[in-house]
Parts: structure tokens; C-alpha cells; sequence
């Protein structure tokens, strides 16, 4: 793949393949990263997804983020570790595709995505076919090289007004360049819907911590994601707006419910689970 697909990019081979229909892959968590976000979990899986469409409609059009029914976090993934990737299309045509997915380490459930929908559109908008095509061709054969993944990226973000416990305001801006930008996409940078969701679960978790307490050793938890919807894509530069409102807790969960706003335009939109993981 050459330089291509080395900054965000998280399917090193495609292991089995049902043509249109599903597909199971490996991703090689390099193990010189601090972290491996669980967005980026569900980023492997979604982009395995996107190769079975791409795929199927022989690389003319391209899935992109849609809507997420919901995302259940079982588990953390860690550098050195390889995940394993599963995805099951239930539907794929020229407008839209539809799947579930999950991922697993060593046999043992990290991620598993439910109801997952996202619109199709033109690969000229985004990428060059011939290229896609051939970096399928290389994922579907001896597979790409492992560890391309240099670093993570970084999201800075800037707290704007906090009600502790109950709700709060945060700005992220985009950078107007970075790595990630020339595989998220080579024609169209986009910034990701996973990092916008990262950035979500930061926000949310540090939220919740002040409503749930919890007893020593305890931290909190992102436990699920439900309905989370990416309404227009956002671009280099932009600042994003995030409000996260936390509802009352029920034991020791709590729902957060979050709006991503663009000059005041809801762009993103969800609701997430959050929830005491008890220390060791």
C-alpha cells in the first residue's frame, strides 16, 4: 500500500470474505502506542465493513457514517493485541448499507455493533477506484503491512461551561491538517466520526464521574451508545461545539444524552450509558 493507509487505517488483512454479504479481518495493534481508543475499535469494524460494500459495488461507491442503533463497549483493547474482526451486511445497495459487527481479543468480546446504517455515495467524491481497488486486492491477498500506525491523533478540546454533575459545554477544534486526513479521505478529508465520538465519551465520562461518586478505585465507564447519529460531514478548521447533559443516575449508570453543533447546527446527535467500572 505504500504510503497510503497508514494513519487511520485499521484492517491489516481480510482473513474471509462472503462476497456482498460479510467478512472477517485482523487488525495488529501496534504496541509502541500509549492507548488504543475503543472508537477506534469501532472503526476497525466499520471499515471492514465499508471494503465488503466498496467491494460489492465494484469500488464505484463508498460507504460513510451514518447511524449507530447501538454500541455495546464489553472490553478494553491494548497495544500489542490483535483484534478480530467480524461483519455481517444485511443489506448493500448504490444508496445505502446496513450491518452489524463486533470485535474480539482472544476469543473474548471487546466491541459489538447493532443496527449500524450509512448513506453510499460516489468513491470519485473521496478516493481513486483504481486505488481502492487495489488496496483491497493486497488486504484480500498476503495483507498489508502491520504496525503502520504511528501514532494516535489529538483532540483538543476546551472546556466552556460546566454544571457539575449535570451538564456541560466543551469546544473541539479540527485541525486544518493532520496524518489522519490523508486516509479519512485522500480527495475529501473528513474529520472522523469515530475521534468526533472519542471526544463525546471523554466529555461524557467526565461528567458522569461527578454524578455517580463510586467508591475508591473506581472509574467510569462508557457501557453503551445508542443512536448515535452523524448528520453532515466536518471539515479541516472548524470548531465543533459539544453539550453533554447527564440524566439522573439509576445505581451506578447514568445516561448522557449529547448534540455536536457547527455555528450553532446540530451536525451529530446520540445517547450514551455511562457507567462505575469497580478497580481491581
Amino acid at each position: 500500500m505504500g504510503g497510503r493507509f497508514c494513519a487511520f487505517s485499521f484492517v491489516d488483512r481480510i482473513t474471509g470474505l462472503d462476497a456482498g454479504a460479510g467478512a472477517r479481518g485482523r487488525f495488529l495493534i501496534p504496541a509502541h502506542l500509549p492507548r488504543f481508543p475503543s472508537p477506534l475499535v469501532c472503526e476497525a469494524v466499520g471499515q471492514l465493513a465499508a471494503w465488503v460494500a466498496m467491494a460489492k459495488l465494484d469500488f464505484r461507491r463508498r460507504p460513510v457514517a451514518g447511524l449507530a442503533g447501538e454500541i455495546e463497549f464489553l472490553q478494553d483493547a491494548n497495544p500489542g493485541q490483535v483484534l478480530n474482526l467480524e461483519v455481517n451486511v444485511e443489506s448493500c445497495d448504490e444508496d445505502a448499507i446496513a450491518y452489524e459487527g463486533c470485535a474480539h481479543v482472544n476469543g473474548t468480546p471487546v466491541i459489538k455493533l447493532s443496527r449500524i446504517v450509512g448513506p453510499v455515495l460516489p468513491m470519485t467524491d473521496f478516493d481513486s477506484p483504481a486505488a481502492v481497488r487495489n488496496d483491497f486486492e493486497t488486504l484480500v491477498g498476503e495483507g498489508a503491512a502491520g504496525a503502520r500506525l504511528e501514532s494516535l491523533p489529538e483532540l483538543d478540546l476546551t472546556p466552556l461551561e460546566r454544571v457539575p454533575g449535570k451538564s456541560l459545554r466543551a469546544g473541539l477544534r479540527i485541525p486544518a491538517d493532520a496524518p489522519f486526513f490523508s486516509d479519512h479521505f485522500p480527495l475529501r478529508p473528513v474529520f472522523p466520526g469515530t475521534l468526533l465520538l472519542e471526544a463525546e465519551m471523554r466529555l461524557a465520562c467526565d461528567l458522569a464521574a461527578d454524578a455517580l461518586g463510586g467508591p475508591p478505585g473506581a472509574s467510569v465507564t462508557v457501557i453503551r451508545t445508542q443512536d448515535s447519529k452523524i448528520r453532515s460531514f466536518i471539515d479541516p478548521g472548524q470548531t465543533v461545539e459539544i453539550r453533554v447533559v447527564i440524566a439522573q443516575p439509576q445505581g451506578d449508570e447514568a445516561m448522557a444524552t449529547i448534540v455536536a453543533l457547527l455555528n450553532g447546527k446540530s451536525v451529530a446527535t446520540g445517547r450514551m450509558a455511562v457507567g462505575l467500572r469497580k478497580g481491581p
